[in-house]
């Protein structure tokens, strides 16, 4: 797509990174939770993935929060990012979105300006 890691600004490559760790953990805590209820009945996965994922998720909110600003996301975005988390993969294809709609890339001077057409 001719767009790459490289090219994005470093908080947007965090914000990729921790996107990519939440869904992962997420579906690794989903396995767990299989294993426990309708597999072996064991709770290793539950107890290993649960406060791993845990942590990442409060990483995922962090980052966000932190590429919200520096990109200068809307509200509405940083709603539907923060939304995200909670259905599993979903971080994945909200990254996707916003990779795709230049969310991940700062905004170039003439998205700053004015009605005017004059920057701030």
């Amino acid at each position: 797509d001719g767009n790459s890691n490289r090219e994005l600004p470093a908080v947007a490559r965090w914000f990729r990174i921790v996107a990519i760790a939440e869904a992962i953990t997420w579906l690794s805590l989903g396995v767990g939770m299989a294993v426990k209820y309708v597999g072996s009945g064991s709770e290793t996965g539950v107890q290993i993935f649960g406060p791993i994922h845990g942590v990442v998720v409060l990483v995922y909110f962090a980052v966000t929060l932190l590429a919200a600003r520096r990109l200068r996301w809307g509200g509405r975005t940083l709603v539907m990012a923060l939304l995200a988390s909670v259905p599993p993969g979903f971080t994945l294809v909200f990254e996707a979105w916003a990779e795709r709609t230049g969310r991940l890339h700062r905004p170039t001077n003439s998205s700053t300006t004015t009605m005017a057409g004059v920057a701030p």
